[in-house]
């Protein structure tokens, strides 16, 4: 299953990869975030345009309305049991949501002061685990709404993505800090890390047996940590043409990784902004905008030509210093 900039969601079938059935069309704006039930009976989608939608992988068809509330970008969603759904939001808060009504469970949560990046629920759907760019991990009780403990403090940067173990014993959290690292869920400390020898970190998880974990970065490499003693379980995966938006285990512990290929959207009001955090990169000028070649089009037939765009070899976020030189 997938996510896309084309607005819409799609359903793959693993060996032939092909498509199964018609893209889930109706969303507004970009697709951030899949999930399955863990039946496999409904998918639920996140989006740029806000909100957050269910759909039936049989017929393909929107199931009831869609779910509004969020009042900012929808970053991440996850459902534990089908029964209800968490979603994040660049408007800093978290929200639970029945799938059957489509409404509410209690208020938002609310203690984030940055943007909310990843959520997950814990395998015994009792607590929700969320990342910030505020740079923390927070852990939540998923029936009160309550945060558990104080914030899971380290990271130096915007925390991307977080994960529990198997087991629900352990949490493993990827930063723009370049880092890994792995809590103690019951107690709220670092057990493991900082795991270095990556870029700006952007998808984390554990393999399905707990023992090793799974990071993906903007430097186009997978690497692989054991996940009791943090060394490295191997030699990193390269070879890879574009940064990662997310990695993930089968259940027989391969791995999975999906990549993303463009990096960057131009909004209605013509900033341009990098898809993953939102981040204007810089303005483009109206009559620039007619014709501008955008990461889906393939190609533009006019006769005033077009507008192409790369920004392969900008230097993006804390990087920005580089393009600096102190002797000139």
């Amino acid at each position: 299953m997938s996510g896309s900039e084309d607005r819409t969601v799609r359903i793959w079938e693993v060996e032939s990869r092909k498509q199964i059935g018609e893209p889930l069309a109706g969303h507004n704006d970009y697709v951030t975030s899949v999930a399955f039930s863990p039946d496999g009976s409904r998918i639920v989608s996140g989006s740029l345009d806000q909100t957050v939608r269910i759909w039936d992988p049989e017929n393909g068809k929107q199931v009831g309305k869609p779910l509004t509330g969020h009042d900012h970008y929808v970053t991440s969603v996850a459902s534990p049991d089908g029964t209800r759904i968490v979603s994040g939001s660049e408007d800093n808060t978290i929200r639970i949501w029945g799938a059957e009504s489509g409404k509410h469970i209690g208020e938002p949560l609310t203690s984030h002061d940055d943007y909310v990046t990843s959520v997950a629920f814990s395998p015994s759907d009792t607590r929700i685990v969320s990342g910030s760019n505020d740079k923390t991990v927070r852990i939540w009780d998923a029936k009160n709404g309550k945060q558990i403990g104080k914030p899971l403090t380290g990271h130096n940067s915007y925390v991307t993505s977080v994960a529990f173990s198997p087991d629900g014993t352990r949490i493993v959290s990827g930063s723009w800090d370049k880092t890994v690292r792995i809590w103690d869920s019951e107690i709220g400390k670092q057990i493991e890390g900082p795991l270095t020898g990556h870029d700006h970190v952007t998808s984390v998880a554990f393999s399905p047996d707990g023992t090793r974990v799974v990071s993906g970065s903007w430097d186009k490499v997978v690497g692989i940590y054991n996940a009791q003693s943090g060394n490295q379980g191997g030699e990193p995966l390269t070879d890879y043409g574009n940064y990662f938006r997310s990695v993930a285990f089968s259940a027989d512990n391969r791995i999975i990784n999906v990549t993303v290929s463009k990096q960057w959207r131009l909004a209605d009001d013509g900033w341009l902004l990098d898809t993953h955090f939102g981040h204007r990169l810089l303005w483009v000028p109206v009559p620039m905008r007619r014709n501008f070649l955008y990461p889906i089009t393939k190609v533009i037939i006019s006769n005033h030509g077009y507008t192409q765009l790369s920004i392969d070899g900008c230097w993006l976020g804390t990087h920005w210093k580089n393009c600096h030189n102190a002797k000139q």
